[in-house]
């Protein structure tokens, strides 16, 4: 049976593996067999040579290193079970002992999940979450959906307005010198968009197709090129059209043409019902991250760093993948962020670090409260996979190792751990707080009443008053 040699600190520890002489020496015959036809010696036909004449050739342990990668996954995976270890990183290995007829005994070293200390995680105490859907969401969606459906009306009859779609060229000039990135040709720019710094969009209303004039501006000083910030420039601008935004009616011929619907009220109730169905998982969501933040702050636990790394590696790939579908690489993103990746991954590791500690409480948690996970409901969790893939559940079934099966219960647990620590917390409604404009709204009309107020001074007091006008 192996033995933990020492528990050393970041929770590391040191443990033996022996592999029986039988065992070893069975892997070493597997070896040769497999390498044999390989193997030239002097004086014999390519896999011809005898054993003896081989290892005397090349060594004894010709065959050890193929035999112990032959033997020792399988000792490391048990030793890991007999000492009831969670390991969280690739171990070291070190032979101590290998030879012919001997025990192959090596030492491992490896980190293993840390020890946690849950604080309260039942019957916490926080403020309530709730989001709700307004018929101000519902109009500011119908918006969106109107905005799509828009049309572009050209105008050659009036000068720009605000709102409308300018479409001009431009170059722009520091003390009579162009500068890089100051130059466009027929550019659209959309009046009251912003997209150009503060001034310009303005000067452009009132101008009418054909007109060549200066636009004068001054760069702000948070600008984000250096060169640039504060600077005052002039734009040589030309209209070249004008067109402005026409928006479909609000009405059922609009609710025919943009959904499944006859009548926009028909559609409204959609969009509240699905703008609620968000609300409630946004809902569901901050509720879940402040019950588990509340209990990361009760708990004790030294976190390896080989965990807060994993995690920090697993985010870039979800990154990179996320970036994919948006057609750019992660190195692209980090460009335009103008970061590298030893930057992002500093910036990741705090948000990191609070994502394992959480992981750990809930793993203890479910450890704690005895939760666990049946046969229904891993059959329930493997049907949602089958329909988020289109897949048959049996088709899905034969896909799943049993490694897989059992990281899928794992998740569950940590879920019906998230699911208990939020319905045992007491969650209260916020305390109403007085709007800022309104207090200083009342503050004004209480100094208003008070100064109204007849003033009763006693002869003392205006004589005081009186010294200190003098």
């Amino acid at each position: 049976m192996p033995a933990i040699l020492e528990k050393k600190e970041n929770n590391t520890v040191d443990f033996t593996i022996t592999v029986s002489k039988e065992t070893f020496g069975a892997a070493v015959d597997e070896a040769f067999k497999k390498n044999v036809k390989k193997i030239s010696v002097p004086g014999f036909r390519k896999g011809k040579a005898p054993r003896k004449l081989i290892e005397k050739t090349y060594g004894e342990g010709i065959f050890f290193d193929e035999a112990v990668d032959s033997v020792l996954p399988a000792a490391y995976d048990d030793a890991v079970k007999e000492l009831n270890l969670e390991p969280v990183d690739t171990p070291k290995i070190d032979i101590k002992e290998i030879g012919k007829d001997k025990d192959l005994v090596v030492s491992a070293s490896v980190t293993v999940k840390p020890e946690v200390k849950l604080g309260e995680y039942k019957g916490l105490k926080l403020d309530d979450i709730v989001h709700t859907v307004s018929d101000d969401d519902v109009d500011a969606e119908l918006s969106k959906r109107q905005e799509k459906g828009a049309r572009q009306v050209t105008v050659e009859d009036r000068a720009v307005q605000e709102k409308d779609t300018a479409t001009i060229d431009f170059e722009g000039f520091i003390d009579g010198t162009a500068f890089a990135g100051g130059k466009g040709e027929n550019f659209e720019l959309v009046i009251g968009s912003g997209q150009f710094i503060p001034g310009f969009e303005e000067q452009i209303i009132g101008k009418s197709i054909g007109d060549e004039f200066d636009v004068n501006v001054t760069f702000p000083e948070d600008y984000h090129s250096e060169e640039l910030k504060g600077k005052a420039a002039v734009f040589k601008t030309k209209v070249n059209a004008i067109s402005y935004k026409e928006l479909p009616e609000l009405d059922d011929e609009f609710a025919k043409d943009v959904s499944e619907f006859d009548t926009l009220a028909e559609l409204k109730e959609d969009i509240k019902k699905k703008l609620q169905e968000s609300a409630d998982a946004r809902t569901k969501q901050e509720k879940e991250n402040a019950a588990v933040d509340k209990v990361v702050e009760n708990m004790t636990v030294d976190v390896p760093e080989c965990m807060v790394n994993t995690r920090i590696e697993s985010t870039i790939r979800e990154n990179n993948a996320r970036m994919a579908q948006q057609g750019i690489s992660f190195e692209q993103y980090l460009g335009y962020m103008g970061t590298t990746l030893d930057q992002f991954k500093e910036q990741i590791k705090p948000n990191a670090e609070l994502q394992v500690k959480g992981t750990l409480a809930l793993e203890q948690i479910a450890k704690e409260e005895n939760i666990e996970v049946s046969e229904a409901d891993l059959e329930e969790q493997l049907k949602k996979m089958a329909e988020a893939y289109s897949m048959e559940l049996e088709k899905v079934k034969e896909f799943m190792r049993e490694e897989d099966l059992e990281n899928i219960k794992a998740d569950l647990k940590i879920s019906k751990a998230l699911d208990f620590i939020v319905e045992n917390t007491k969650w209260s409604k916020p305390a109403a707080k007085k709007p800022a404009a309104k207090k200083a709204a009342a503050d004004k009309a209480d100094a208003k009443t008070a100064e109204e107020k007849p003033k009763k001074t006693t002869r003392k007091k205006k004589a005081e008053e009186t010294k200190s006008e003098e």
